[in-house]
């Protein structure tokens, strides 16, 4: 009589995942707008194009710098899900007058995966481990805001899903 009993399984997996990595390859601008009286407004810039769509007392100008829409490369396992964390809140400060109505709160970042044609915050990376996504926001401007250049900086995260 057998005393002891054995069954062979396949019951032990893993799954190991390449660090993702996250790379800049444009900026975030608004470019240049016009001030066109004092009631502060909104300049929006969508996630995928450089056509701006203004609000209130701020209108379009073709002055220099034009407007650019965020651009990155992210990279990790291929064929695996990612998530994309946006700030919900970024100020930008005047960069040379440090009083009166001298920042602008950027809001509502959206952000346009590479090919698709709505806006998300998942992605699929390919096969060969890659995606791209482009950012856009809302920038608030105050009522009785002060000319000039502004400037500040944001923080994007991807990880794993």
């Amino acid at each position: 009589a057998q005393s002891v009993g054995t069954v062979s399984a396949s019951a032990a997996n893993a799954n190991l995942l390449v660090a993702m990595s996250l790379s800049q390859e444009a900026p975030l601008n608004f470019g240049s707008s016009l001030l066109a009286n004092t009631a502060g407004g909104t300049v929006i810039l969508p996630s995928n194009s450089t056509t701006r769509g203004y609000t209130g007392g701020v209108a379009n100008s073709a002055a220099t710098p034009i407007p650019t829409i965020a651009a990155y490369n992210v990279n990790g396992t291929g064929l695996e899900t990612y998530v994309l964390v946006l700030p919900s809140l970024t100020t930008v400060s005047h960069t040379s007058i440090s009083s009166g109505i001298n920042t602008m709160d950027i809001t509502a970042m959206t952000a346009r995966f590479n090919g698709e044609d709505a806006d998300a915050t998942t992605s699929t990376l390919a096969a060969n481990g890659t995606d791209s996504f482009t950012l856009g926001g809302t920038l608030t401007v105050q009522e009785n805001q002060i000319g000039g250049q502004y400037s500040g900086t944001f923080q994007v995260s991807v990880d794993y899903n």
